[in-house]
């Protein structure tokens, strides 16, 4: 019995600091959007060093051909 003036505290302050946490987490954003990094892993990143070498490629093409 004297357990239980213990443990009964205890375990509602537990219970008080997950609700807490719970709504801290909901105002701060953290459940905002749930779909989009799911999805987003199966989309590749685009690589800056793959777009500047296409334009490269793009201003040698044009320096090669002749003007008519």
């Amino acid at each position: 019995m004297p357990a239980l003036y213990i443990l009964i505290p205890v375990a509602i302050a537990l219970v008080a600091f997950a609700i807490w946490l719970f709504f801290w987490a909901v105002d701060s954003g953290q459940y905002d959007d749930l779909d989009s990094p799911a999805h987003s892993i199966l989309f590749d990143d685009e690589d800056p060093l793959h777009k500047a070498g296409v334009e490269q490629a793009k201003e040698s093409s044009k320096q090669d051909k002749p003007d008519a």
